[in-house]
């Protein structure tokens, strides 16, 4: 008996440590959501339309689901959301209107892709599909094994309509300079690992997958004023161009890629 008290001790020890940081976790979430707040609202711009209406190609569909980064939530006009971007520079890579259809809600987690996806008809058209989903599976802790595999649910679906998918993988939430520390740096390493399994599913579905943590990541570390809009949570303008910029190459791959299968 007197050999178990020190580990006993130890067990007690620990478990009251683990309070402690889960308490102090708690209140540095309550700090930085004082902090960010809402004054950006709930709802995201419409981007819905057809852009480039008057190039002389064949139209395009394309879909954004996801998160409020999908829905293009922070930008102050249609155009300067990230589908508002994307449809604008793909317009003009292949030199054919676009089609944007948004599906993306602001709030969302990995999960409620399944209900987005239930909006769209069965004569819903799609020929490429961008997900941005995972910063708010990471604020609300959600196992990143449930995460990646609402993920590849989603991805499944999209390959049985047809449409090719790109994945932008959870950003690094380690650039929200609101958020305090350790919280922060707990945050960024959770959002890395989201992201990784997240590619990890993009590569066992067949989508494509870009990391946004590598590409645009740096950018909102060294320019937070200017990548972030004026709740320091979401992006600018010039943080939507930049991540459209790091989608577009793979956007364009997946529409190529699905024209040749087409072809074939």
């Amino acid at each position: 008996m007197n050999r178990l008290r020190p580990v006993a001790l130890l067990v007690a020890v620990l478990v009251a440590a683990g309070l402690g940081i889960r308490l102090g976790l708690a209140r540095q979430a309550a700090i930085a959501r004082r902090r960010i707040g809402k004054p950006l609202g709930e709802d995201a711009l419409d981007a819905e339309r057809t852009w480039r209406r008057k190039l002389p190609g064949e139209p395009v569909r394309l879909l954004m689901a996801g998160d409020s980064l999908a829905a293009g939530l922070g930008a102050t006009k249609p155009k300067e959301t990230l589908g508002g971007r994307l449809a604008r520079a793909l317009a003009a890579q292949i030199a054919a209107p676009v089609v944007l259809r948004s599906v993306a809600v602001v709030g969302s987690e990995s999960s409620d892709l399944a209900a987005q996806l239930d909006t769209l008809t069965p004569d819903d058209r799609i020929d490429v599909a961008v997900i941005v989903v995972g910063g708010n599976d990471v604020t609300h802790r959600v196992p990143v094994v449930d995460a990646a595999r609402h993920l590849t649910d989603a991805v499944a679906r999209l390959h049985k309509r047809g449409a090719r998918v790109v994945v932008g993988t959870c950003p690094d939430l380690g650039a929200l300079r609101p958020v305090p520390q350790p919280l922060r740096g707990l945050a960024s390493r959770l959002s890395r690992r989201l992201a990784d399994a997240q590619a990890e599913a993009a590569e066992r579905t067949g989508a494509a997958h870009v990391s946004l943590r590598r590409t645009v990541g740096p950018l909102f570390f060294d320019e937070p004023e200017q990548m972030f809009s004026l709740d320091r949570f979401h992006p600018s303008a010039l943080g939507y161009r930049r991540t459209a910029d790091a989608l577009l190459p793979a956007v364009v791959a997946a529409l190529g890629e699905r024209r040749r299968v087409s072809a074939r």
